[in-house]
């Protein structure tokens, strides 16, 4: 390319990297993969390396791609949590060894190097004084990055105390192991909450949340790999830092080897990513380090990376099989997944006999046919992946795929919205489901059962005390009592917080119910309107297109809702048992908020959104997630966003939590 096409793709490149840094380093949602993004990277370190008079400050070849979140207090790292340049093949391997032996020949006779796995993780910093943790912090920027002490602390392995009383500060990576990852997005799930992309999005979300009980809730661990500052102790070799680290009482990296030259270097890189399928935690490399320390300094740092250390990563492997058939799954939301099932291969480490299809949409968009010779490729070195048809290898033979129109699980009808991408059963006592529907069933949003969680709820199904939602009525005493030592106060406590919730008010049941589309305020907008449960069954589609605020699409799912036998089942076991199927009126008469719409944004201190809407319709007003020239007022929490801002461009009141109060008073 001429020089002005290399100023416009450098330009390109720059402004696309910075996009996805922000994506991966500051929202921990990545769009592309991780090879995706390298392979942008390496385009422009190598077209700024032939054009630098193009170079500019603000290109993430000259800095770290990560920023201080919102909310956190800023510290400056007294030795900076640097990045290291990637390379993809043993050459560029090679070359790093000519350069190393270039800037420091005395020291030849003394080279050898370290070779570590690259966590895949988010990297932080932890000071110690006197052997006490007292802070911990992200990269950041490198220069700069976040005190997350308390949430830091959450990590069980993370000494408080060292076992000897010295002033150190180490980097390391904090991480969520493969097993625990799987684990965390089965229950999301369950609970109907968005499944994380990947482990280190989910560590670094954890790991950055304001609330350290959400971090602690998480299945955190962490590595350490470097020795960034001593003021007690000097070390004149990486690997005996590492195995002092360990000493100390430090979660060191597990895989760690000296290597004499740059061959031994290379076989320790290929048998570590030969085995990386059977290693636990996540990696997307290997770092190679010069072990000596004092070499190191006479090799020196970049702006951004030193040039000690270097990151070989593993490209992601694809191979070729045949798409024997496609199968579909039920999961525990009701969304059916189509699987392809493949011919076996070995792929990156392990037999490949499967991979999700995602959903129609992804089937249409390859053009897949049962039948198919396709491409596989494992994305992430984790899940594998459908890459593309080998089009010229079709002879005829291969068969069109249709989604099932009836759940193959359970027999009910399949559907697939307007809008949306996913085909789900909509049987409320499908086996495949059941247990996702019973924890919401019991959750604060639906009949709110004290003390029926998710772990109390797998021990009922697994100990058949319970099949479906019904069941939770018929429980007995002595069989909860089972569940745990000591249990008889606990299934005491559990049986009246089940019988206090019969008395729910019909919108806390119909929420409870998992309809689709169907949350607090719409449930509570049926229960008004039909005032009991028999209403709402016998109501035609058209009338509940009539319901204020409910819309085609949710009067659709209401309405296939209650038309399954499944359904019909479930009410009257539910009304056998004696739970309220009735709208119970509340007897207050001040409307003081009669004609007003409020709209709830940012977090508030004293209340959750439902409380503070059930208390503003209570007093007759309603309440409106979007803001617009009908909106009478804004309540204003901690980190209110893009709403309060139109409120204010509008001229609609903002009112603090403080001022709600007293309105309420």
């Amino acid at each position: 390319m001429d020089k002005k096409q290399a100023e416009e793709r450098i330009k390109y490149l720059r402004e696309t990297t910075s996009y996805h840094a922000k994506k991966y380093y500051d929202d921990d949602n990545p769009e592309i993969s991780d090879f995706e993004y390298d392979m942008l990277m390496n385009e422009l370190k190598n077209l700024e390396k032939e054009y630098p008079e193009f170079i500019t400050k603000d290109s993430l070849t000259q800095k770290v791609g990560g920023t201080v979140k919102e909310g956190f207090e800023k510290v400056i790292h007294e030795v900076p949590l640097q990045s290291l340049q990637d390379i993809f093949n043993f050459d560029d391997l090679k070359d790093f060894d000519v350069r190393i032996r270039k800037s420091a020949q005395e020291f030849n006779e003394e080279l050898k190097y370290v070779v570590e796995t690259k966590i895949d993780g988010l990297s932080v910093s932890l000071e110690y004084k006197n052997g006490e943790f007292v802070r911990g912090a992200t990269r950041g920027d490198g220069q700069v990055g976040e005190d997350i002490t308390e949430n830091l602390k959450t990590i069980k392995n993370i000494p408080k105390k060292l076992t000897e009383n010295v002033d150190i500060i180490v980097r390391g990576e904090v991480f969520i192991g493969k097993e625990e990852f799987e684990k965390l997005n089965q229950e999301r799930e369950v609970l109907g909450e968005t499944l994380f992309a990947n482990a280190r999005n989910a560590a670094a979300g954890s790991l950055r949340q304001l609330d350290s009980k959400i971090t602690a809730s998480r299945p955190l661990d962490i590595f350490i790999f470097n020795v960034q500052k001593s003021d007690t102790i000097q070390f004149n070799s990486h690997y005996e830092s590492l195995k002092y680290m360990k000493k100390l009482g430090f979660n060191v990296v597990p895989i760690f080897n000296l290597c004499n030259n740059i061959n031994q270097v290379i076989k320790e890189i290929e048998k570590i990513g030969d085995n990386r399928e059977n290693i636990s935690f996540g990696i997307d490399g290997a770092v190679i380090k010069v072990d000596n320390l004092e070499l190191r300094e006479e090799i020196g740092v970049t702006y951004k990376t030193p040039k000690w250390a270097i990151a070989y990563k593993y490209p992601p492997e694809q191979k070729e099989t045949i798409l024997k058939d496609i199968v579909c799954q039920v999961g525990r939301t009701g969304v059916i997944t189509p699987m392809a099932i493949l011919e076996p291969i070995k792929l990156a480490g392990s037999t490949i006999s499967k991979t999700t299809l995602h959903n129609e949409d992804f089937i249409i968009e390859k053009d897949l046919k049962i039948g198919d010779h396709v491409i596989i490729k494992k994305a992430g070195d984790v899940i594998p992946e459908v890459v593309e048809v080998v089009k010229e290898k079709r002879t005829g033979e291969e068969k069109d795929f249709e989604m099932p129109k009836f759940c193959p699980v359970c027999g009910e009808p399949a559907i697939r919205n307007p809008g949306e991408s996913a085909t789900k059963c909509i049987g409320i006592e499908c086996p495949a489901r059941n247990l996702r529907n019973i924890v919401h069933f019991a959750s604060k949003s639906g009949m709110d059962i004290d003390g029926l969680g998710y772990a109390v709820i797998e021990q009922l199904l697994e100990n058949n005390l319970i099949q479906n939602i019904a069941d939770i009525y018929y429980l007995k005493q002595e069989d909860i009592e089972k569940l745990k030592k000591n249990g008889k106060k606990f299934a005491s406590n559990l049986i009246n917080a089940i019988e206090e919730s019969k008395n729910n008010n019909l919108d806390k049941l119909i929420c409870a119910l998992g309809i689709q589309h169907i949350g607090t305020k719409s449930a509570k907008i049926l229960a008004r309107r039909y005032k009991n449960i028999d209403n709402i069954m016998k109501a035609s589609y058209e009338s509940l297109t009539y319901v204020d605020d409910l819309g085609e699409i949710t009067a659709n799912s209401v309405h296939e809702f209650f038309s399954q036998e499944q359904t019909h089942d479930l009410i009257k076991r539910l009304k056998e048992a004696k739970v309220n199927m009735k709208l119970i009126e509340d007897e207050n008469t001040d409307e003081r908020f009669l004609g007003k719409t409020f709209v709830l944004t940012g977090t508030l201190e004293k209340y959750t959104r439902d409380e503070a809407s059930d208390i503003i319709e209570k007093f007759g007003g309603k309440t409106s997630s979007s803001v617009s020239k009908k909106t009478s007022y804004v309540l204003a929490g901690d980190e209110a966003g893009s709403k309060l801002t139109k409120a204010q461009s509008l001229g609609i009141p903002v009112i603090t939590e403080a001022e709600f109060e007293e309105m309420i008073k």
